[in-house]
């Protein structure tokens, strides 16, 4: 157990934060799930920005890397492509 008192406080801290970063991560992977099981074009065309947005505003905050976002828009945009 952490002596320090603000070695207590980071714990918490860490723990709150662990928390809500894998509520996005897990929020974006079930988008990108969802649209990636979509058959109709104009409807993942359609939720196409909002998801890119998620995964732009969640490589911005660190919690996934800028490489995997660019990874994952690309293979987005290409499923849709050949739909």
């Amino acid at each position: 157990m952490a002596n320090h008192k603000s070695s207590i406080k980071r714990i918490r801290s860490n723990n709150s934060k662990r928390l809500a970063n894998r509520y996005y991560a897990k929020t974006m992977r079930n988008a990108l799930r969802d649209i990636r099981l979509m058959e109709n074009k104009a409807e993942a065309t359609a939720k196409l920005p909002s998801v890119v947005s998620l995964i732009d505003k969640l490589a911005k905050k660190g919690i996934i890397h800028k490489n995997k976002a660019a990874n994952l828009k690309s293979g987005l945009m290409h499923k849709i492509n050949n739909l």
